[in-house]
């Protein structure tokens, strides 16, 4: 399990927030730095002050971390300090992004982009592959439907569609994909029991006064309260969490 803040918001809420995911039991830590937002005037994320934030939490917590990468000029940044370098839905067929990314020396996180099928997130994935890496995660965040209730539609079976079609690993994001932090513990438990590889959460301590998307992050309590609940599941299913 991966948890951590939408964006990060400086040095000591990271390294607190790394502090409270790895006693939950979470295994690493997320956190925006570069943000790509719907609307121009949103926060755009810290850049890499954000990135040497998350580097110190890392530092004092042990957790590895995990961040977007938006362009090819910071490739050098993030292949210097992050340890999954994560593609976003948006740049999920960027194509000349993910050759490059073919050629470093770190794990990519493929997130699935809007408006996906599985045949061309799976082609993305080869596009990096086909150029040298092949360590490779799969994140499927919801795909946009008809439904407007939700932020997006979190699509349960790529699970198994996906663990058939590929050998590559699946994590599922359902903070991205409900958009409401009171679905995130029943899509994450869902799953499991789907048998997911892994998940990724937002976690905030203060989600009303998050500087993005505190409408979907679980407080450290409710998270470690799903990650106990989720290990019951996993047991149940043969996983592990």
């Amino acid at each position: 399990v991966i948890g951590g803040p939408c964006s990060v918001e400086g040095e000591a809420m990271i390294c607190d927030i790394a502090q409270q995911v790895k006693d939950a039991g979470g295994v690493m830590l997320r956190g925006g730095a570069y943000k790509p937002r719907t609307s121009p005037y949103a926060f755009q994320g810290m850049g890499t002050e954000g990135i040497l934030a998350m580097v110190k939490a890392r530092e004092k917590t042990g957790l590895p971390i995990v961040s977007e990468l938006m362009s090819a000029d910071k490739i050098d940044e993030f292949v210097e300090h992050v340890d999954l370098i994560q593609v976003g839905a948006r740049n999920m067929q960027n194509f000349d992004l993910l050759k490059q990314l073919g050629q470093v020396d770190r794990p990519i996180l493929l997130k699935r982009g809007l408006n996906a099928t599985y045949e061309e997130w799976l082609m993305s994935a080869e596009y990096i592959m086909a150029s040298g890496n092949e360590n490779v995660i799969l994140c499927e965040r919801g795909v946009r439907t008809f439904e407007s209730y939700t932020r997006n539609t979190l699509d349960l079976q790529s699970i198994p569609v996906i663990q058939k079609l590929s050998h590559l690993p699946i994590i599922l994001d359902p903070s991205q994909a409900t958009g409401d932090w009171k679905l995130v513990e029943a899509m994450s438990l869902a799953a499991i029991a789907a048998g997911a590889d892994g998940l990724i959460i937002e976690v905030h301590a203060c989600p009303e006064c998050a500087w993005s998307d505190g409408a979907q992050s679980l407080k450290p309590a409710k998270f470690a309260s799903l990650i106990e609940k989720g290990r019951t599941i996993a047991q149940v299913v043969g996983r592990s969490l």
